[in-house]
């Protein structure tokens, strides 16, 4: 029999009859290894323990210590489980897919009746108990013939349609956990007792058409979590509940800042607060952006199709375009027009109006653009998933050697207005040169040695991924973190080489020549519209002060209170301050629990003892003591607070 070898981890080689599977190599080793093991990693794939080795390769066996494997197993496995569970309970019911998501997995059934909240605690306890019976999980290979042949006689018209997408070369692998058989390719645990039975749960059901096609059944989808033990489940829900209470839509009508409505899906009606934060944001960038050398412009619209076309976005993008036709006066055929998704075919416009020599370079043009895309109906999502949004957008025209010192004076900008916003921490990823590209391979390494330059000049951490970049040319992204640790990607840098060359942009070199210059897309808050609901969410709606819509009310707490009240507000808005009387007739508790739930960072009150002494009582949100403040010291100690990062 012929002979393989097998590398272990600490680089030792063992020789194995070809065939061998890691279940036997993990025998081998050590019979406790053996009982512990999950899986395998086999010349870089993820192997089950009961697949054959047939060449030489790398191997290590993994067990329930390791994360990435671990999880991946226990979802996959949870998934075939709770499938196994609903057909246990309702026989009829015909199953579809089950992939492994993030944090878990879903389910697709045919099932007439809809499931609910309380079939799911029904499919949790069955699942409980198909784990507890330790039912072994093994697979086998089969011809197509044999596995069509299974399904129709199953009743289970899904996976025949699913075994005819298998391509010819590829296996056709069926698995059993205990007597319930799924077809998959794998791999999974060894038995159902490996699954932790305290440790998921059963989250919720939508429903979802038979392969993403409206025309196809409406199926049942089963969305569950997974994890390795009960604390770790116990502080996915935690997280969860954290993240619901910081849900920037129930926050933004408690706060009365936004609204979305059928009649303009994905397009935000803005209210007096929501505009608020909005105007004192980008107030904020506008001097940020003069101050780092950008121009500011302002670019149409709606903008003709031929436009479009020459800059190749109507090729490419034109689905997600907002198209209009026009019947112009006196013209032979329609006008056809584009509200514009993005502003870079407009900016190079601005850059070629009149002559421009290397002298003029870098020439940084921003733009804080409104721009209209559309999205599928079901994909929008507040503020963080929108149709009509404003870009604070800016295209650099540079030469390629100026490519790094304008990357690394980007990055410390980006740093800086992050650290202002609230966001110490941010990731960045450097994306290389795709398989499909325009330019040569000597650009494309100039310019992804000038991008990682300028990283290192700022930090030195970053994550390559390989074959990512745009097909003009290569990006960064940057991923800031939340406070309770989620990742949102907002900044970007793009080098491209491809649009000047299409819309003919040029400067005149030292040599008198014309010559292509780079075009530089970048972008910081991505959209005001995802970076305020993000500074929401971030903050649970508690918006630093120099930045919250409503930053004082004074409320009376007696009716003879009135006019000190409104003499407070005037010297506050003197001062430059957001403030707002209350005097209405209500109790002042009942007036500071409306004023807290709509996060105002700051509440006066005033009663009798204030006004005969000129002073008010102090209370912060989130803070239970209060203080009794000179009106005159309170305006201005609140004045200095209010002051934005970039004045102090």
């Amino acid at each position: 029999m012929a002979q393989i070898s097998l590398t272990l981890p600490d680089g030792a080689s063992r020789s194995y009859p070809a065939g061998v599977t890691p279940g036997q190599v993990a025998e081998d080793i050590s019979p406790s290894l053996a009982r512990k093991a999950i899986s395998a990693t086999v010349g870089g794939r993820h192997w089950d323990l009961q697949w054959p080795i047939e060449a030489d390769a790398d191997i290590a066996i993994h067990t329930m210590k390791d994360d990435a494997q671990a999880l991946e197993l226990i979802r996959h496995d949870l998934a075939h489980v709770m499938a196994r569970a609903v057909q246990e309970i309702w026989p009829d019911v015909r199953v579809t897919i089950g992939p492994v998501i993030e944090n878990g997995w879903y389910y697709d059934f045919d099932r007439k009746e809809p499931f609910t909240p309380e079939d799911l605690g029904r499919i949790e306890a069955k699942m409980r108990e198909i784990i507890n019976r330790r039912d072994p999980v093994t697979t086998e290979l089969w011809d197509r013939d044999r596995a069509v042949a299974y399904y129709e006689a199953n009743n289970e018209p899904y996976k025949v349609e699913l075994v005819g997408m298998i391509p010819e070369d590829q296996p056709i692998r069926m698995y059993w956990h205990g007597h319930w058989q799924d077809l998959c390719r794998g791999p999974h645990l060894q038995h159902t007792g490996q699954l932790p039975a305290d440790a998921f749960k059963l989250m919720s059901v939508a429903g979802a058409y038979w392969r993403g096609d409206s025309n196809r059944p409406m199926l049942q989808r089963i969305y569950g979590v997974g994890f390795r033990t009960r604390d770790d489940l116990k502080a996915y829900l935690t997280f969860l509940e954290e993240a619901e209470k910081r849900d920037h839509r129930r926050l933004g009508r408690e706060m009365e800042l936004f609204h979305f409505q059928e009649e303009a899906p994905g397009m935000v009606f803005w209210h007096p607060n929501g505009w608020t934060v909005y105007r004192v944001l980008e107030d904020y960038m506008r001097r940020k952006l003069t101050r780092a050398g950008y121009r500011e412009i302002r670019t149409p619209q709606v903008v003709d199709r031929k436009l479009w076309e020459a800059s190749g976005h109507w090729d490419k993008y034109r689905e997600n375009m907002f198209i209009t036709e026009i019947d112009e006066e006196h013209a032979n055929e329609k006008r056809v027009n584009a509200l514009k998704p993005m502003n870079c075919p407009c900016h190079v416009q601005v850059y070629n109006h009149g002559l421009k020599s290397y002298r003029d370079l870098p020439l940084r043009l921003a733009e804080f653009g409104s721009c209209h895309r559309y999205e599928a109906h079901g994909a929008l999502h507040g503020l963080m998933r929108v149709r009509g949004f404003t870009q604070d957008d800016a295209h650099i025209f540079c030469t390629e050697d100026q490519i790094e010192s304008e990357c690394a004076a980007f990055i410390e900008l980006l740093s800086g207005i992050y650290q202002d916003a609230g966001f110490a921490s941010f990731d960045i990823k450097l994306s290389t040169r795709p398989d499909v590209r325009v330019g040569s391979d000597e650009i494309w390494d100039k310019a992804e040695a000038a991008l990682e330059k300028a990283i290192l000049s700022v930090r030195n951490d970053y994550e390559i991924d390989p074959g990512e970049g745009a097909f003009y040319g290569p990006k960064l992204d940057f991923k800031l973190t939340d406070a309770i640790g989620r990742e949102w990607q907002c900044g970007t840098f793009q080098a491209d080489f491809n649009l000047p060359e299409r819309l003919d942009a040029t400067y005149i070199g030292p040599d008198g020549e014309k010559h292509r210059p780079v075009m530089l897309h970048r972008a910081i808050l991505g959209s005001f519209e995802r970076f305020i609901g993000i500074m929401i969410e971030n903050y649970a709606g508690k918006l630093p002060f120099w930045l919250a819509p409503r930053q004082v009310v004074v409320a009376s707490i007696v009716s003879e209170a009135d006019g000190f009240v409104q003499q407070a507000v005037e010297a506050l808005r003197g001062a430059g301050l957001r403030a707002e009387a209350d005097i209405r007739n209500e109790k002042i508790n009942y007036k500071v629990r409306e004023h807290s739930v709509g996060k105002v960072p700051v509440i006066l009150a005033v009663g009798r003892k204030e006004v005969e002494d000129g002073t008010v009582t102090l209370r912060r949100l989130g803070e239970a003591q209060t203080r009794v403040v000179p009106l005159a010291e309170v305006v201005a100690e609140l004045a200095a607070e209010a002051v934005a990062p970039d004045l102090r």
